[in-house]
Formats: structure tokens, C-alpha cells, sequence
């Protein structure tokens, strides 16, 4: 069966008109900057592109502590699927149990 529906962004048009209101709205936010007093308490807050500035390093040190610390949370790619010898000795003894009561596992 074929989805013939044509979304919103399906239309290569439709996505360059949302880029350029996005441009847009990018720029009278620059503009604004310049016009519009803001209150600030820092002196370094004054500082024309400060906010935008102050995001992207917090997005970079963000990206850098989360690189630092996948050294140590990563666990390998079949974590899950190797179990240890404590758990086989832990289930064949749920097994034993299981089968003396007279009931089966599903997989069994």
C-alpha cells in the first residue's frame, strides 16, 4: 500500500519559505539589539551578542562535558545480552524450582 498524502514540508517550496521567515526573523532580531534598552545587572552583559554568544559556549562546554563523560558511562554494545555466571546459576536454579512445581517456561 502506497501513502499518496503530501505533507507540508513534502514541498521543497514550502521549506526555503520557512528558512527565509526564519532569516527574517533572525534579523530584526539583530536590529532590535541595537534599538531595544535592556536592564542588565553585568557590565559584560552590555556587550553587543552577548546572550547569543553566552548559548553557544554553554552548548559547546554542554557537548564537550557529555564526550568526557561517555569514557566512563559507555558499556559495551552487548551489555544486555551477555549474562553472567552468577545469573545462569541464578536461573537454572529458578528452572529447578519452576519445574518441580510443574510449571514451564515459555521458552522451554
Amino acid at each position: 500500500m502506497k501513502n499518496d498524502k503530501k505533507y507540508l514540508f513534502d514541498n521543497p517550496n514550502n521549506v526555503k519559505r520557512l528558512l527565509h521567515i526564519l532569516y527574517a526573523c533572525c534579523a530584526i532580531l539583530v536590529v532590535l539589539d541595537f534599538v531595544i534598552h535592556r536592564h542588565t545587572l553585568h557590565d559584560w552583559e552590555k556587550l553587543w551578542a552577548f546572550y547569543p554568544l553566552y548559548g553557544f559556549i554553554g552548548c559547546v562546554v554542554l557537548v564537550v562535558i557529555a564526550a568526557w563523560m561517555r569514557t566512563f558511562l559507555m558499556r559495551p554494545e552487548d551489555y544486555y545480552d551477555n549474562p553472567t555466571e552468577t545469573d545462569l546459576h541464578n536461573d537454572s536454579l529458578d528452572n529447578n524450582m519452576l519445574n518441580k512445581k510443574g510449571e514451564h517456561h515459555v521458552d522451554d
